[in-house]
């Protein structure tokens, strides 16, 4: 089965300098551990079940990446072939493909004017990054612009060349398991700059136009034989808002007919997502929750424009993430299981072959998180991966049902008792809404103990969530192995724990999302994990926003605040983030709340401020207004870190710098928190 596959400081006077215990200091996890290149990353294998692909670090330098190839039958010999990141581009992913071709994925550093393409400036230079596609072979003799061959338009000007290449070029969409040679492809148009979708063909290069898209409709779900469309999502503006339609073609007429039960408002943000067709009733397979406040997998008639009563797949308390179809031609199409969107994404098998060998390889890896990642058809190879909260991610190879080969962890050198117990909890808000979140007790607390430091951590987005397991920013095993407690809440605005959670968020920028967030600090200290004056805030992203706000806001829970790439300005964010024109209006009517940059007079706590130079999501202009304006009112540091995006992957000198500057931070700058 083919599983898809996230600067220099300026600072002002500090607070005294405190002291971490001994016994803390000898679990710490180095920052070193934490901020090195995975030992494996991005792992694949082949539909044959003949090669393994990942990226690992160079042996020419260890701070940069490598892309390797493994032959299954031959693993007690390492990896056939390591080609080492280019110069400038640097492998960031890595695919095995079939017809014996690798897809890699890598990036290197841009500077230039954008001319309003993609995230940054639209007057001046910006500095960004280019990302770029290439196609190789299991040898990795030769790489080649992956499926490149028409992105090169007469006629069409530098410009939008560079444009397309800042947007990225190209990106595989389906990998048609059955078709030993042809998968389907998304590729950006030099003229529209919308997007073609192609049938395309690894062994000779050639391609056929399946669908032409635009900013009003798109292609929603592809025939897994064929590469037909088969449903196409339009969006139109009606009343002030935007009307999202879904139609199915009907096979006898060829026409694509509009589904009025399967049409909602942009604005009411219902997830209505065609993701298959039942091959028995010719019915589709629909992920929606227009039935309960979590998503549901439902069976939907295209010819009765309704639903079957009851739903496929459902969970009475988290949503279902996905359905999982064969790739196997013994029972091509058929679902095999479900993804269950908990605290940790939980794949319930109900193929008898796969629900059995999850089920030994659980047995076998006991408190562990199981993930199926690839499988050959016979199942006679099949690749997973295991993880738990103090375990980072490892690779393993099940041959024969029997026999599993240990691959590798991603990160070596971390004991399991350097980090403490992880729960999923709930808590109360002041209004009474009941918050989820994530607890995390440093290594060797228990119940009972004298409460200890803690930090609350809020998520970025705020259209996302956490999850269990490993943090791969490294940043929760960093506070727990050095004895801080970490609350991470699902704050109301949280997406995927319900459509009644993510919608509260709306408007409540500083508000009552904030108030959630320090709601989170009250139950710390009432359930005796965290002594009341010894709690810090650090977030990233819109969990930077959430820390200058704290900052702003009376009275604080927190000793001092930690924003790394924090949004500061409402008023200047606006619309001007993201690639995706409706997600920006979309999302953008709801950034609303306290603009901190309007409350600066009002700020009260030491903080640390962070970002990238190379950061488009959250140019530097945010941290840095907030740190001018509160410099001579709060003790405060402004750091910037060179070449640095928003998101991650970053590089290994990145994570040491960021990984350092947190810990000292917080054990001499926080006032009381580490006394």
């Amino acid at each position: 089965m083919r599983n898809s596959m996230l600067y220099r400081a300026l600072f002002t006077a500090t607070l005294g300098a405190t002291i971490a215990s001994p016994a803390l200091a000898t679990q710490a996890i180095p920052i070193d551990t934490l901020a090195r290149l995975p030992a494996l990353q991005s792992m694949s294998m082949s539909p044959d079940g003949k090669h393994l692909v990942a990226l690992v670090p160079s042996p020419k330098n260890p701070d940069e990446t490598a892309l390797a190839t493994w032959d299954t039958g031959a693993l007690d010999k390492g990896p056939t072939v390591v080609t080492p990141s280019g110069e400038h581009m640097k492998f960031i992913a890595a695919s095995a493909l079939k017809a014996g071709k690798i897809l890699a994925i890598a990036r290197q550093e841009w500077t230039g004017q954008l001319g309003g393409c993609g995230e940054g400036k639209v007057t001046g230079a910006t500095r960004t990054f280019i990302t770029k596609a290439y196609l190789t072979g299991d040898d990795q003799k030769s790489f080649k612009e992956a499926f490149a061959q028409d992105t090169r338009m007469t006629g069409v000007s530098k410009q939008t060349q560079e444009c397309l290449e800042l947007a990225g070029t190209t990106s595989l969409i389906d990998m048609l398991p059955l078709d030993p040679d042809k998968v389907i492809i998304r590729q950006l148009s030099g003229v529209s700059l919308g997007s073609n979708y192609y049938l395309y063909n690894l062994k000779t290069g050639d391609s056929e136009l399946l669908f032409r898209d635009n900013l009003r409709a798109s292609p929603s779900l592809f025939d897994s034989r064929t590469g037909k469309v088969l449903a196409r999502v339009e969006t139109e503006p009606k009343d002030g808002d935007y009307e999202r339609r879904v139609l199915f073609l009907n096979p006898g007429t060829g026409q694509f007919e509009l589904q009025p039960a399967l049409t909602t408002k942009l604005s009411d943000r219902y997830t209505v997502n065609p993701v298959g067709i039942d091959d028995a009733t010719g019915k589709y397979y629909v992920l929606t929750d227009q039935f309960s406040d979590m998503v549901q997998a439902r069976l939907y008639d295209a010819t009765k424009h309704q639903y079957d009563p009851e739903p496929v797949a459902a969970d009475a308390h988290y949503s279902i993430a996905r359905l999982l179809f064969s790739t196997r031609p013994a029972n091509f199409n058929q679902v095999t299981g479900f993804v269950v969107d908990g605290p940790q994404r939980e794949t319930v098998y109900v193929d008898p072959a796969l629900k059995s060998i999850q089920a030994g390889i659980k047995q076998a890896f006991p408190d562990q998180q199981v993930s199926l990642v690839d499988y050959s058809d016979d199942f006679s190879k099949v690749l997973f991966v295991t993880e738990s909260a103090n375990v980072p991610p490892a690779y393993h190879l099940l041959q024969d049902k029997k026999q599993v080969v240990n691959l590798g962890s991603s990160r070596s050198g971390i004991a399991a008792d350097q980090t403490g117990v992880e729960r999923w909890v709930h808590y109360k808000a002041r209004d009474g809404r009941e918050i989820p979140a994530i607890l995390d007790l440093p290594a060797g607390w228990k119940q009972g103990d004298a409460a200890t430091h803690a930090i609350v951590l809020p998520h970025g987005g705020p259209w996302a969530r956490d999850y269990l397991g490993w943090d791969v920013s490294g940043w929760v095993p960093l506070l727990t192995s050095r004895g801080y407690a970490v609350l991470r809440p699902q704050y109301r605005g949280s997406e995927g724990l319900g459509r009644g959670l993510w919608l509260a968020g709306d408007a409540q920028w500083g508000l009552k999302m904030s108030d959630d967030v320090d709601d989170g600090a009250a139950w710390l200290v009432s359930q005796g994990i965290a002594a009341k004056n010894r709690i810090a805030i650090f977030g990233y992203s819109y969990g930077g926003f959430a820390a200058i706000a704290a900052d702003v806001r009376s009275p604080s829970p927190f000793q001092c605040a930690i924003a790394g790439a924090p949004v500061a300005n409402l008023g200047r964010l606006g619309t001007s983030w993201s690639d995706n024109r409706l997600q920006r209006i979309l999302q953008g009517r709801t950034v609303k709340g306290m603009d901190p940059m309007r409350n600066t007079d009002k700020a009260h706590l030491p903080i640390m401020l962070f970002g990238g130079d190379r950061d488009v999501r959250v140019p530097p202009y945010h941290p840095n207004d907030f740190y001018e304006a509160v410099k001579d009112k709060v003790p405060a540091q402004y750091h910037v870190i060179p070449d640095m995006p928003h998101s991650m992957p970053w590089y290994p000198r990145q994570q040491r710098e960021t990984l350092d500057l947190i810990v000292n931070y917080l054990e001499k700058n926080c006032g009381s928190v580490r006394s």
